[in-house]
């Protein structure tokens, strides 16, 4: 009789396993074990099995036996198997347990929403280090189940899972040092809270693209919660008070913190804003990605002074007070201005004279062009010589060389005087 479409489209992971790490398919390499094909595979040369075997996308439903997984498998540590149709967690039991090395475990994108993992099989992961179930709507109830039952796990990717509250767990899981949570509906600092019961020992924990609106605990709480907490990623959440910089003090081990775009900041320009954070975030070494260093930790603070000093006294912060207490009061900075010097001169041609006003940014040879024009000479070639009030006595002359130098840099001044001396005899044409 022949199969249904339905059962003709269920793949095993066991199949797809042969399939793709053939000799045909696969070549030999370093860190790949060469192991005879399992009993289960259609494939009956060997297979080339690298200890990190990635399956992605291949439209695996099932294990197949795990006996015949086990055969193969015993070598391997990491296990993609992101896009695939897994849809029971007693099938990717059978595959996890006939790993019994695994320590990576990527399940993203696989349609886990109203599958419960049942306590009794939660075991079989106890090996794994590293979980990744991004997309998949898997509920808190089985995340709880595995973390209760996977006591080395060190990271956990929960990105993409439409939470928009965090449940509590009867027990906490004290390994976890990495919590990447991005892209979810978190709005509350009530929820957030929760995690630092949940993970003790959380070192990393990547908010990203949620709308978590402010951090609302006080210090006591914070130091207790996340006694931990390292490195925080808020990048675009809802965070609209300086206040709420602040509070991210209060975190006692916190180093590296990632801020942007935050409604908050959306006013400022680009150096403001970091300016500005850094200098709220005094033990922060790693501002948005970068290296915080000792010499624009400081020019933050002093911009910090400066940005607020005409602000009310009762609008001041603390942070405020203690940095004037470290620089004392700072001038404001002078303004610079940019526009193009310009200075005037006497040129002196033969005893024709001409007071004439230099633009400082224009080049020797702009100058040289200029004052053939003025002084309506007939060869092609002079040459110029600066002599200047205060310094010829001492220096001399200064012959005008190289046609692409600025004037600014031979410091020409007002009163100062500019010798054209024809190469080839010309006579300076008197002004009319």
């Amino acid at each position: 009789m022949d199969l249904s479409s339905d059962e003709e489209e269920v793949r095993t992971f066991i199949q797809v396993l042969s399939e793709k790490y053939n000799p045909e398919n696969f070549p030999y390499g370093q860190g790949v074990v060469f192991l005879p094909s399992p009993p289960g595979s259609p494939d009956k040369g060997g297979l080339f099995l690298p200890s990190a075997l990635v399956l992605s996308d291949s439209g695996i439903r099932k294990a197949g036996a795990g006996s015949d997984i086990a055969a193969v498998c015993a070598h391997v540590l990491e296990l993609d198997l992101s896009f695939n149709q897994l849809s029971d967690w007693d099938e990717i039991g059978t595959i996890v347990s006939s790993i019994p090395h695994l320590d990576f475990l990527n399940l993203s994108m696989n349609p886990l929403s109203g599958v419960q993992l049942n306590p009794s099989m939660a075991d079989v992961f106890s090996k794994v280090r590293r979980l990744v179930l991004i997309n998949t709507q898997v509920s808190w109830d089985t995340v709880h189940t595995l973390t209760q039952h996977t006591p080395e796990l060190k990271e956990l990717f929960l990105c993409l899972n439409g939470f928009n509250s965090v449940s509590e767990s009867p027990a906490a899981c004290p390994s976890l040092r990495l919590l990447q949570i991005t892209d979810n509906q978190l709005q509350d600092w009530s929820e957030v809270r929760k995690f630092g019961l949940l993970y003790p020992s959380l070192s990393t924990l990547v908010l990203a693209n949620n709308s978590v609106g402010s951090v609302s605990d006080s210090k006591k709480t914070l130091e207790g919660l996340f006694p931990n907490l390292r490195s925080i990623n808020l990048n675009n959440s809802g965070l609209s008070k300086w206040m709420d910089i602040e509070r991210l003090n209060f975190f006692p081990k916190l180093e590296e913190v990632k801020a942007k775009g935050i409604p908050l900041l959306q006013s400022y320009s680009t150096q403001e804003r970091r300016s500005l954070l850094l200098a709220q975030l005094p033990s922060v070494m790693f501002l948005n990605g970068s290296k915080v260093s000792e010499g624009e930790r400081e020019d933050a603070e002093r911009f910090f002074i400066r940005f607020y000093q005409d602000c009310p006294a009762q609008e001041l912060s603390d942070r405020y007070h203690i940095l004037v207490s470290k620089y004392g009061q700072l001038a404001p900075l002078a303004e610079v201005d940019l526009r193009p010097r310009c200075t005037t001169v006497n040129v002196r041609c033969g005893d024709r004279v001409e007071t004439v006003d230099l633009r400082l940014e224009q080049t020797v040879g702009d100058l040289t062009k200029q004052l053939r024009a003025l002084l309506q000479l007939q060869t092609s070639g002079i040459r110029l010589v600066y002599i200047s009030q205060e310094m010829s006595s001492v220096f001399g002359p200064e012959e005008l060389k190289g046609s692409s130098r600025a004037l600014h840099s031979f410091n020409i001044q007002d009163g100062d005087e500019i010798l054209v001396i024809p190469k080839s005899k010309s006579r300076c044409n008197s002004s009319d």
